[in-house]
Parts: structure tokens; C-alpha cells; sequence
């Protein structure tokens, strides 16, 4: 995986799909303690959010998208293994019926 090391931002991106029978403010809530995340864990420098508003119908059942930058794929280590992230994941998934995580370093366009 070269180039993965430390230098240049990484985005962790985490789409999901909530259990059908989890009320809206259950949602709300999770999304609020996910969004703390980035206040109680050093590596992860911005959290966004957003629902899945795409004409195309190629969700496969993801609504949620949430994405999180970091300075290093190092970073995501110690994210994934920091406390606060490993007790919130533990209720989190517990919402969820689908979930698809993906980590890339955006790459500049080379024309």
C-alpha cells in the first residue's frame, strides 16, 4: 500500500443503514455522539454527515454517510483503538443493518 504512510490526509468514510424499527430521534441521537468524536479523540481533525440524496437508486440500502478526516492512516489506528471510538462503535453498530467503511487519501487529478 504505498503512500499509506504517515503525510497527507486520510478520509474515513462510514455508510450505513439503520435497523428499520430505530425511531428518528434514536438516529439523531447517535449521530450527535458520533459527531463528538472529533472534540474527544486528537487523530480525527472533521467529521461530516449527510442521508443519501442520489437520483440514482445505487445506494444498495446505505442512508447515512458519515466522514471523517485524519492526518494519517496512523491516525485511523489510534482512532479505531481509542476508547471513546471503541464505546460508541460498540452502540452504533448495534443500530445498524449495513455497514461499509472505506479509508482512502484523495489523490490530486493528474491531466
Amino acid at each position: 500500500m504505498e503512500g499509506a504512510k504517515a503525510g497527507g490526509v486520510v478520509k474515513h468514510i462510514l455508510l450505513a443503514k439503520f435497523k428499520d424499527e430505530i425511531p428518528q430521534y434514536q438516529i439523531d441521537q447517535i449521530i450527535q455522539g458520533y459527531a463528538k468524536l472529533v472534540h474527544l479523540i486528537e487523530p480525527m481533525k472533521a467529521f461530516h454527515w449527510g442521508k443519501d440524496v442520489s437520483i440514482e437508486n445505487l445506494h444498495q440500502g446505505f442512508t447515512h454517510i458519515f466522514e471523517s478526516t485524519f492526518e494519517s492512516v496512523e491516525g485511523i489506528a489510534a482512532y479505531v483503538s481509542h476508547p471513546a471510538h471503541v464505546e460508541f462503535a460498540n452502540i452504533f453498530l448495534g443500530f445498524l443493518e449495513k455497514v461499509l467503511v472505506v479509508d482512502y487519501k484523495p489523490m490530486p487529478v493528474q491531466l
